[in-house]
């Protein structure tokens, strides 16, 4: 039998790394919802080979390399469980993939999963649109190709659960597209995207290297160009990176026990870092710059440019640049004139094995798919498995993500009855969830779905457009004025909620359920601003084959978008079916009439708390 490391990470209670700015009051209605949840994580595990996955045969080996005993429903016994496990390990779960997972069991399935080979890149995927072309069209200075393809990726790409794991990760690992202003931006977040999908099934060490010295986080925060110290001019290096690195992304602001919650002196939480650790670890991350090695320059009209392969390119070390100062945090000391690449080694290193990591992480990853607001149990199970895999390995993330999706707690119906678990979905989630369940494709093969952050007639969010390196919401947000602030219970995407994102959410929603995303030029790749038409549709042939009876329509839509949590014969599906039903639908009904009918049933099914909260 194979193991596979579990991460031991969680975040402090109520507290988060860092941020104290206010948020606007929550509408209550959608509060009395939220959920913060207890759970308990074990590891997983078993041997043997298998095809599957989507309901089709697939032509790789299956190998299962993380231990399964232990737990008390390692297969789903229904469709709606079968749909509750797919919609926290992915990003939907149609009737196809329902049966996949029922025949396959949970083990197996993600087994099935985590074999998969890497799907397409996203920097393929701009080369193939010719994105890659330096000419008058600029795409190397224009963030718009990096949007489509995100999208592209996001919506239709083959291999969802490495992909959703990689939105999980870019939540944590922050490096917004939002403040880039360097020429081939799109390719180096291609890039970006590509390194996140590539080590999701990876070990945090590896991915922690690469996002490091990812170009990308070089111009978020400031190691790029960053020089050692001049005592001439009073330069010292910039130390941007160095505090995000330890608060954000590895160590958290306090020290944690096993199961995330704060140790304490005299009452007082315990800082993980002092300003000394902050300003001796930034001379670590001197002397790094793009690679532009190649030499290569293109010209474009009256000037030239760099070849974009410094963007799918490590940061290069310029030793001259680099401090040879002595470098002493977290208890571990760098020699003076300690070479660039080994000093970054044994830092990256000293932060990896700290015992924080595995709680730090584990409570925002559960965040991020089960619940807001996971028990200390829970946490140290996942935890445990980031320290060691079942075979001294550690932060194997497999193990970590088959430790929170496994875990009884996630697949149990105890909590399905508890009002303090679940989360809130994320707008980009439902949108997300809507392309995949219905079948979204874009005819053109563009993709062209622009950046979606506008609060207002959009979502309020998109991937890879978090305002700030805190992302888009904090762990620790407990909405004020609440029943959840006496409880002290998180619930962090509700910092993206009020009045104005309710409604934006609402109207976004009506007229890309009924007609697609409205976007310029489908057919060419240019963003020319005219000749707007609708692309990226649903085809919702499933659905049409059920309109004319309203009851079995809303428990399929149920199912599927929300796991079944409309109960049948309840109030709220009779709500539903009674509105389906005010307008007669018949076999002999137009076909608008018909499409009129499941896109009302969509949308009524999109807006409800029982599909707004994740359980």
């Amino acid at each position: 039998m194979t193991n596979v490391e579990m991460p031991d990470q969680a975040a402090p209670s109520a507290l988060d790394p860092g941020i104290t700015d206010a948020v606007p009051d929550h509408p209550k209605a959608l509060l009395a919802s939220a959920a913060a949840a207890t759970a308990l994580l074990a590891a997983c595990g078993g041997g043997g080979e298998s095809a599957g996955g989507g309901g089709s045969s697939d032509s790789f080996a299956v190998r299962v390399e993380f231990t399964a005993t232990g737990y008390a429903n390692p297969t789903p016994t229904t469709d709606a469980e079968a749909a509750r496990f797919l919609q926290q390990a992915q990003f939907s779960s149609t009737v196809e993939e329902i049966a996949s997972a029922r025949n396959k069991g949970y083990v197996m399935w993600l087994a099935t999963e985590f074999s998969r080979p890497l799907g397409p890149t996203g920097w393929d995927w701009l080369e193939a649109r010719g994105y890659g072309v330096a000419n008058s069209q600029s795409y190397y200075f224009n963030m718009y190709p990096a949007e489509f393809m995100l999208w592209q990726q996001l919506l239709s790409g083959p291999d969802p659960v490495r992909r959703r794991m990689a939105l999980a990760l870019s939540e944590f690992f922050v490096a917004s597209m939002s403040s880039a202003e360097f020429t081939w931006r799109s390719h180096a977040y291609a890039s970006w995207w590509d390194m996140l999908t590539r080590n999701a099934f990876g070990n945090f060490r590896q991915l922690l290297e690469d996002v490091t010295l990812h170009p990308a986080m070089g111009w978020f925060l400031n190691t790029k160009g960053n020089q050692k110290e001049d005592t001439r001019t009073g330069r010292v290096p910039d130390e941007n990176y160095a505090r995000e690195v330890m608060q954000l992304f590895t160590i958290g602001l306090y020290q944690l026990n096993l199961d995330g919650t704060l140790k304490r002196n005299n009452g007082q939480p315990i800082d993980s870092y002092t300003q000394s650790d902050v300003t001796n670890l930034a001379r670590v991350f001197t002397g790094y710059d793009f690679d532009t090695s190649d030499g290569v320059r293109i010209p474009v009209d009256s000037y030239t440019i760099e070849s974009r392969t410094f963007a799918s390119k490590p940061m290069a070390l310029n030793a001259s640049r680099h401090s040879n100062l002595a470098a002493t945090f977290l208890g571990t000391t760098i020699p003076a004139n300690t070479p660039g690449k080994a000093a970054l080694g044994t830092a990256l290193d000293t932060l990896f094995n700290h015992p924080n990591v595995g709680p730090f992480f584990a409570r925002q990853m559960i965040q991020r798919l089960v619940t807001s607001n996971p028990s200390a149990a829970y946490v140290a199970h996942v935890a445990a498995a980031f320290n060691d895999n079942g075979k001294g390995v550690r932060g194997d993330l497999k193990a970590v993500w088959a430790a929170i999706l496994l875990h009884d707690e996630a697949r149990g119906p105890q909590t399905l009855a508890s009002n303090t678990f679940g989360k809130l979905r994320e707008p980009m989630l439902r949108f997300i969830q809507w392309a995949r369940t219905f079948g979204a494709q874009s005819a053109a093969g563009s993709w062209k779905v622009f950046e979606l952050s506008n609060p207002s007639s959009q979502l309020g969010q998109s991937p890879l457009r978090a305002p700030s390196v805190f992302n888009f919401f904090r762990p620790g947000y407990v909405p004020p004025n609440t029943t959840l602030t006496a409880s002290g219970a998180t619930a962090p995407e509700f910092q993206l909620v009020n009045e104005t994102t309710v409604g934006g959410y609402l109207n976004f929603m009506q007229d890309v359920i009924q007609r697609g995303i409205n976007c310029p030029e489908p057919g060419v790749p240019q963003a020319a601003y005219t000749n707007y038409q609708y692309d990226v549709k649903a085809t919702y042939s499933r659905e049409m084959s059920l309109v004319t009876d309203a009851t079995a329509l809303i428990r399929h839509l149920s199912l599927v978008l929300t796991a079944g949590q409309i109960a049948p014969g309840s109030d709220n599906e009779l709500l539903m079916v009674n509105a389906l039903n005010a307008t007669p639908v018949t076999a002999s009904s137009s076909a608008d009439v018909k499409q009129r009918r499941v896109w009302a049933a969509v949308l009524m099914i999109m807006a409800c708390p029982q599909y707004l909260i994740q359980k």
